[in-house]
């Protein structure tokens, strides 16, 4: 009788070791859609894509490609890349919106750019699943705006895991101008004053740097994290809404010859000839965050003008759950965006500026399998986001 105990425990334990490591094997996964949009350069009626073992091995027309017979069938009306959000705090702030669980802003120094995300970042949160269920597939989440310079970013997958996510440990070092640090801090009280903080800070940065090379200085945290940025290792997402701040950011980067990301510009449009000049990319702030001087056509004045864009979740410290950039992305549709140039702000512009789009923003042949299917136009309020694919694995089915 203790045999058959054992045998019977053997075979139980290595079949729950089958079926878990089974669980986290990509499954050979066939797409069938009426239109895909696939973000780069085409829109395929009636095709089919193959991905296998978390890549997309083949898209044709269904005409043209045979689906083997092990693969799972998903079928949909409009498939899209998975959605990027290009600026969010999710994993670091929680959906309870309390204190302890909200990670992503550090308020005992106005300037902590050795703040890491990853240190903060917790995939297993409620509204990273929450995310991926409304076809947001990645995310470059971090330090919110609010601090001369508040912390680091990271890119990951919202598909829970904790290492597997990872596409990029520091993908960016944030930093705010004008008079919002001055609510959370007593220094500085003004713009003049931030400006001059975060310039001393870059110069000491630098002269850092020339004593690293001669051997005779300790290591400093907060230097090692300014130089990712001045060494053009990573760009600065410097926040700046209003025009005056948004050329006080432009200042900087020409003065230390950094690469600048323009994060939320509510008034792009007042300084566009200086933002297309200067050749910055942009991730607006959502039209709901009701930032002053904010407008409805700044993305359509932002395409017009060649100027890449993205739109993102962004951060409010009294909402509790992240923002949808489908929504966002919908709205700016509404105000004369093309179809295509809104599904291009959530999609391949946020993957080009935060240069993952070799792997992501994209349906294309040996991209990560990151897919969406719609049963509608995906920028109509009743339409459902019915299945995603993360990775080459069906995360969520059942339209939503």
């Amino acid at each position: 009788m203790n045999k058959l105990k054992i045998e019977f425990l053997r075979v139980f334990f290595l079949l729950s070791i089958f079926l878990l490591s089974t669980n986290f094997i990509s499954a050979q996964v066939a797409v069938k859609a009426e239109m895909i949009y696939t973000m780069a350069g085409n829109i395929l009626e009636n095709g089919i894509i193959l991905c296998e073992n978390g890549k997309i091995t083949e898209i044709g027309k269904a005409d043209e490609i045979s689906i083997p017979p092990d693969y799972q069938i998903v079928e949909g009306k409009i498939v899209t890349p998975g959605l990027i959000d290009a600026h969010s705090v999710v994993g670091l702030a929680g959906i309870y919106n309390r204190d302890q669980d909200q990670d992503q802003l550090e308020k005992s120094d106005p300037i902590q750019p050795e703040l890491r995300a990853i240190d903060a970042f917790n995939p297993k949160e409620k509204l990273v699943s929450w995310l991926s269920s409304f076809g947001v597939t990645t995310i470059n989440t971090g330090h919110a705006p609010g601090a001369l310079s508040s912390g680091q970013t990271m890119v990951v997958k919202t598909d829970g895991n904790f290492n597997e996510s990872i596409i990029d440990t520091t993908s960016a070092v944030v930093f705010s101008l004008g008079t919002e640090v001055a609510k959370v801090f007593k220094s500085p009280g003004t713009r003049p004053k931030g400006i001059a903080m975060l310039r001393n800070a870059l110069y000491k940065a630098e002269d850092y740097k020339k004593k690293m090379k001669k051997g005779d200085t300790p290591k400093n945290l907060k230097n090692e994290a300014f130089l990712l940025v001045l060494d053009k290792k990573v760009p600065a997402i410097i926040t700046a809404n209003t025009a005056v701040d948004i050329l006080g950011a432009i200042r900087l980067a020409k003065e230390f010859n950094f690469d600048l990301i323009l994060d939320g510009a509510a008034e792009s449009y007042l300084v566009i000839k200086e933002i297309k000049a200067a050749g910055i990319p942009i991730i607006l702030h959502p039209m709901m965050a009701r930032t002053k001087n904010i407008s409805y056509e700044t993305p359509k004045l932002l395409a017009e003008n060649g100027i890449v864009f993205a739109i993102q979740s962004g951060y409010e410290s009294y909402v509790p759950k992240t923002r949808n950039v489908l929504f966002e992305a919908a709205i700016a549709a509404s105000n004369g965006l093309t179809f295509e140039e809104a599904l291009a702000a959530i999609t391949i512009s946020p993957s080009k500026i935060l240069k993952i789009d070799s792997n992501v923003g994209s349906i294309e042949v040996g991209k990560d399998a990151d897919i969406v299917v719609f049963d509608e136009d995906p920028f109509e309020y009743t339409s459902h986001v019915c299945s995603v694919i993360l990775n080459g694995k069906i995360v969520h089915t059942g339209c939503k």
